[in-house]
């Protein structure tokens, strides 16, 4: 029984009722706002349903909308975005022409801070398709990125930083180039998929177009020509209207003729193929056959054909043999350099000197070490270093060669056998030395830029600048030679001992100094041809017994001590060597070059100058 009053319970039991309603009423009512404010997340409203919801619930349903609002502008953007996309590869497949208000397909601003490189490495994916279709910097520029790409050397920090890897794991700042000892935690090389790839193809032609350069306009040919499955002809042909340089308007002209030639009907075929055969592009030849091996052609199509195959097979063949005719003479030239001190020292002392090689060597890593020495102190004068390694190697040989004489060669002299021996004992010692300062290995001595690439004389024959500029520098030195022994003091000295060294003592002519300068003189003549050697092939403590041999033989050839021997033997050897090589191989070529060299000795011994003075008598 209950202590309290039955009024009091039952007034307790009704007020706990209404409370536990009331509870039950907010939460239902809570339960439902949330879902309400749920499906108007997921769902936007429609106007008079955002006005009504605004009017019932402002507070609520302004968030609401936000969220909404929100969603559809991203959906939006998406789809923008998706289309942009597809239509700029669909124009990088089909042409290069982009609008004057060319519209950029990205999610955020390209940063303009730094030079075009920079922000190429700073943007995302649609902003580098963006600027490899609307190039902002120069075509130098482009350039520079595709080599930095292609040598796997660009790299991108987490911060968005420029940064060069090279292949010796240095690290440089870009775009003042420093050495870096800070490291980022996050370094990634930039690459470029296929799709980028496909637009830096079309962006450098584009670019190049543009360029007020007439060689760069040809590069942006040549690039067409290598992608004209994807180009548009009304590119070249509105390229070749406004084209007013020859060499550019005639590879407009072969290019837009194998459009014709490709897309044409008969009649634009045989037309094009009139200009085709005028031309010696191996991949023109190409497309020659290709249509020659198809069936059921048209007889008038064939015969035109048939022709232009002839032509550019005859075009082919001639650019073919002149390069092969360039090579011989820069291999002539080399082998020119290397003798033109050993016929010095030859025809003057009489002294075979079995380490002629080894200063050529010497030479070559003179270079090699003022490579390295701008490297590391000079590095934004690197590419001159070639400048200063000429005299160097000069100096360094013609010091060490003087040294030799003096303490090897001259208690020697009139003794053949023994200088001989004596001279080859030298040249071990020196590869000995080598290897133990600079290693076993080759080292590698780059070339500096203003010499690589080639100049392009047609699309079947390209000469290398670093060979035009070897041909050139033993030009140059040959005429300086030929003026110091016929127009010097000098050289006046080196001529009386070389034709009779008594009456030369006899008339106060120090002989023994003249000995040591003019062997100074060849051995610094050997240094020279070891630079120029460092930029064509490897430099490596053997460089100089690949060229003693050819450099003995242009020596006996032209005649002990004769310049001018000396040039046209290495003329004969240079160029014959490199016809026999096509035809023979390179070894059955050397084998068939000795037997000549001997049968002309046997006929000829003197060689084809003969040597006036002390030998002779």
């Amino acid at each position: 029984m209950s202590p309290y009053p039955s009024f009091i319970y039952d007034a307790q039991a009704s007020g706990f009722n209404k409370a536990f309603s009331a509870v039950s009423l907010s939460l239902s009512l809570s339960f439902v706002l949330l879902c309400l404010a749920f499906m108007l997340a997921l769902t936007p409203l429609s106007a008079s349903a955002a006005d009504t919801a605004v009017d019932s619930h402002s507070s609520a349903n302004t968030v609401t909308n936000t969220v909404a609002n929100r969603e559809a502008n991203t959906v939006a953007t998406t789809s923008n975005l998706a289309s942009d996309d597809k239509s700029l590869l669909t124009q990088n497949a089909q042409s290069l022409t982009t609008p004057a208000a060319f519209t950029s397909p990205v999610t955020s601003p390209i940063n303009n801070q730094g030079d075009a490189i920079e922000q190429f490495v700073a943007a995302d994916f649609s902003q580098r398709q963006a600027m490899l279709g609307q190039w902002p910097g120069s075509a130098e520029s482009l350039d520079t990125l595709v080599e930095l790409i292609d040598n796997d050397e660009l790299y991108q920090g987490n911060g968005g930083q420029t940064y060069l890897l090279n292949a010796d794991d240095e690290l440089f700042t870009y775009p003042d180039r420093n050495l870096t000892d800070e490291w980022p935690s996050d370094l990634a090389q930039v690459t470029l998929t296929n799709a980028l790839r496909s637009a830096l193809v079309f962006g450098q032609a584009k670019v190049k177009l543009d360029s007020d350069d007439p060689a760069q306009r040809l590069q942006a040919v040549s690039i067409l020509a290598d992608n004209i499955e994807q180009i548009d002809p009304a590119i070249v042909s509105a390229a070749a209207v406004r084209e007013d340089d020859a060499e550019v308007s005639a590879a407009l002209s072969t290019l837009q003729a194998r459009l014709d030639f490709r897309d044409g009907d008969v009649a634009t075929q045989i037309a094009a193929l009139d200009v085709l055969a005028d031309s010696d592009s191996p991949q023109v030849l190409i497309d020659v056959k290709q249509a020659l091996a198809n069936d059921n052609l048209d007889p008038n199509l064939e015969t035109a054909l048939l022709a232009a195959e002839a032509s550019i097979e005859q075009r082919i063949s001639i650019s073919t043999w002149s390069g092969h005719l360039f090579t011989g003479l820069s291999t002539a030239s080399i082998l020119l350099l290397a003798a033109l001190g050993l016929a010095i020292t030859f025809g003057l002392l009489g002294v075979i000197n079995m380490a002629h090689g080894e200063l050529i060597m010497i030479g070559a890593y003179a270079t090699y070490v003022v490579q390295n020495l701008f490297q590391a102190y000079l590095p934004e004068m690197a590419s001159w270093y070639l400048l200063a390694a000429i005299p160097s190697a000069f100096l360094v040989s013609a010091v060490i060669g003087m040294v030799i004489e003096r303490i090897v060669i001259r208690p020697l002299y009139g003794r053949e056998l023994e200088t001989l021996l004596a001279t080859f004992g030298i040249s071990l010692i020196l590869m000995q030395l080598i290897r133990m300062v600079f290693g076993a290995q080759n080292v590698e001595v780059s070339n500096v830029s203003w010499l690589s690439g080639a100049y392009q004389v047609s699309a079947s024959l390209a000469l290398p600048y670093n060979r035009i500029a070897i041909i050139g520098f033993t030009v140059i030195i040959l005429l300086l030679l030929v003026y110091l022994l016929n127009k010097t003091r000098f050289g006046l000295f080196v001529r009386a001992v070389t034709q009779n060294r008594q009456m030369a003592r006899a008339v106060g002519i120090s002989s023994a100094r003249i000995d040591m300068l003019a062997f100074g003189l060849g051995s610094g003549l050997a240094g020279l041809a070891g630079c120029a050697l460092a930029q064509v092939g490897n430099v490596g403590p053997s460089l100089g017994q690949t060229y003693i041999i050819d450099a003995f033989l242009v020596v006996v050839v032209g005649g002990v001590g004769q310049v001018w021997g000396a040039v046209l033997a290495s003329l004969g050897l240079g160029v014959s060597g490199t016809v026999l090589e096509i035809g023979i191989g390179a070894v059955l070529a050397k084998i068939v070059l000795l037997v000549l060299v001997i049968l002309f000795i046997q006929k000829r011994p003197q060689g084809l100058f003969a040597l006036k003075g002390r030998f002779v008598d």
